[in-house]
């Protein structure tokens, strides 16, 4: 094989791992009201309600497979952890098609952690610079945010796991707070 045909064989490889790592999605406008999110079962859900946790905010689309490929990631961080004060919390942001795709998507990962739509203003609040999915944002039990994932892989979800278990162990007195 020819190097220049080496080196364009290598150019579309890693074009195409680039592009299965990292899902777009589109831009939403700006709602006013206080930034936060609905759950499945329409329950209105803050950060702040949280405080003394551990927080994983995780925006998702159900059809992104980076997406799909974090997710049990997630389900394994939130059943090994949340005993410790974890609170993972993944947030639709795939489109108006894909809010009824969450409670397959919820049976078919078996994910125990709550689910919701975020506010526009929170998708703006976290997304702005980058509408790149899935993201996820890691806040200590005070609500600061200690890492800000973009896209995934299996490197980055042993980061994201080493993170969290970096970060569990401090004010571990809060973590009996129920949101």
């Amino acid at each position: 094989m020819s190097r220049a045909r080496r080196i364009i064989l290598t150019f579309i490889f890693l074009v195409t791992a680039l592009s299965l790592s990292v899902c777009t999605s589109q831009p939403k406008p700006v709602k006013t009201g206080p930034s936060g999110w609905t759950t499945t079962d329409n329950q209105r859900g803050r950060l702040a309600d949280y405080k003394g946790k551990v927080v994983v905010l995780d925006f998702y689309a159900t059809w992104c497979q980076p997406c799909r490929a974090e997710t049990p990631k997630l389900v394994a961080l939130q059943n090994r952890y949340g005993a410790q004060g974890l609170q993972i919390i993944g947030l639709n942001v795939g489109g108006e098609d894909d809010q009824s795709e969450v409670p397959a998507y919820a049976k078919e990962f078996k994910i125990g952690y709550p689910l919701a739509l975020p506010d526009d203003e929170l998708v703006d609040m976290y997304m702005t610079d980058n509408q790149n999915i899935p993201q996820s944002f890691v806040f200590d039990r005070n609500g600061e945010i200690v890492r800000r994932f973009v896209g995934y892989s299996d490197d980055s979800g042993a980061e994201l796991e080493r993170i969290v278990q970096s970060v569990l162990p401090s004010a571990s007195q809060n973590t009996s707070q129920q949101p």
